[in-house]
C-alpha cells in the first residue's frame, strides 16, 4: 500500500494467540515461536498487515481505519500489572482498510462498515508485538461474525486473496481450541481438546477445507473445544485468503492449561 513497491506474498497464516500471559510469560513455547517468526518462518518483510482476530465480533463485516498510530487495547481482565503497561503502536492502515472494503464488496459482501477509532485488541497487538517488536508496519483489524458459519468467512478470506499480491500479510489470530471454563493448571491435555486439535490438523494438512468450514458437523468434540466460534474463524478467513488448492502446513505445536491448543498453521498458495 503506499509508494513501497509491493512484493507478492504467497502465504497467510492461522496463529493461536492462547492467553494474554503470552505477552509476558517466558514458559510458554508459543513465545519463543513467535519471536522467531520473521526469522524462521515469514522472512519477507510484508508492505502492511491485516489481521482477524477472534476478539473483535461485530454483526457486519468491519474493518479499523485508522490515520495515525492505533491504540493497544486491553480487553482482558485479572492478570499481571505488567501487561497493561505494554504498547503496540503500529501504524494504522487506511489505505488498506479501504481496500479490504472494497473487495469484500466486490464480492457481494454488501454492508461492510469502518471503525475510525477502534485499535488493536490483544489478539492482534500481542502475537504481532512477539512477531514484528519494531512496529513499523502498518496493521489494520477485521472482525468476525459469530453470528454466521465458517463458510461465510472463508469466502471473506477468497474475497480478500488479491491483498497478497500487494504485498500484505494475512494473519487470522485465534485458537485452535478455546473452552476456557475447562482450563486446569494440570499437566496432561484432556481428551476431547487433544480429539479435536488432531482432526483439524488432518482436516488441514490433507486439504479438507470443506470439512473444516463445516467443523460444527463434522469434528468429534466440536461444541466443547469451541462453545462459541469467535477463535476458530480468523482460520476460516485466513484458509480462504490462501486459495483453492493452498497447502497448508502446521508450523507450531503447544499445549498450556490442559486444554488450550496454540497450534498454528502457514497456508500456501499453489501456483493455477
Amino acid at each position: 500500500m503506499g509508494s513501497q513497491i509491493a512484493v507478492p506474498v504467497k502465504e497467510t497464516f492461522f496463529i493461536s494467540h492462547g492467553s494474554p500471559m503470552l505477552s509476558i510469560d517466558d514458559s510458554l513455547p508459543a513465545r519463543h515461536f513467535l519471536k522467531c517468526f520473521k526469522q524462521k518462518v515469514f522472512t519477507q518483510k510484508p508492505n502492511s498487515i491485516l489481521v482477524i482476530s477472534g476478539h473483535w465480533e461485530t454483526s457486519e463485516p468491519t474493518v479499523n481505519c485508522i490515520t495515525g498510530l492505533n491504540d493497544t487495547i486491553y480487553d482482558f481482565y485479572g492478570f499481571p500489572e505488567q501487561m497493561y503497561q505494554l504498547k503496540y503502536q503500529a501504524p494504522g492502515a487506511p489505505k488498506l482498510a479501504k481496500r479490504v472494503k472494497e473487495l469484500l464488496k466486490s464480492s457481494g459482501f454488501n454492508r461492510v462498515h469502518e471503525d475510525n477509532n477502534r485499535g488493536l485488541d490483544h489478539g492482534a497487538w500481542v502475537p504481532l508485538m512477539l512477531m514484528y517488536p519494531e512496529a513499523d508496519i502498518p496493521v489494520c483489524q477485521l472482525s468476525v461474525q459469530t453470528k454466521r458459519d465458517g463458510t461465510h468467512h472463508f469466502n471473506i478470506g477468497k474475497a480478500l486473496a488479491p491483498l497478497k499480491e500487494e504485498g500484505v500479510l494475512i494473519v487470522g489470530s485465534g485458537s485452535a481450541t478455546h473452552n476456557l471454563r475447562a482450563l486446569r493448571d494440570t499437566a496432561g491435555v484432556a481428551s476431547w481438546a487433544m480429539d479435536f486439535d488432531n482432526w483439524l490438523k488432518e482436516s488441514l494438512v490433507n486439504g479438507r477445507y470443506e470439512d473444516v468450514n463445516n467443523y460444527m458437523t463434522k469434528a468429534p468434540c466440536a461444541k466443547i473445544a469451541h462453545p462459541w466460534p469467535d477463535h476458530l474463524y480468523p482460520l476460516h478467513v485466513a484458509m480462504g485468503a490462501a486459495g483453492e488448492n493452498a497447502k497448508a502446513e502446521l508450523i507450531h505445536h503447544s499445549w498450556s492449561n490442559h486444554a488450550l491448543s496454540y497450534a498454528s498453521y502457514k497456508f500456501e498458495s499453489q501456483p493455477k
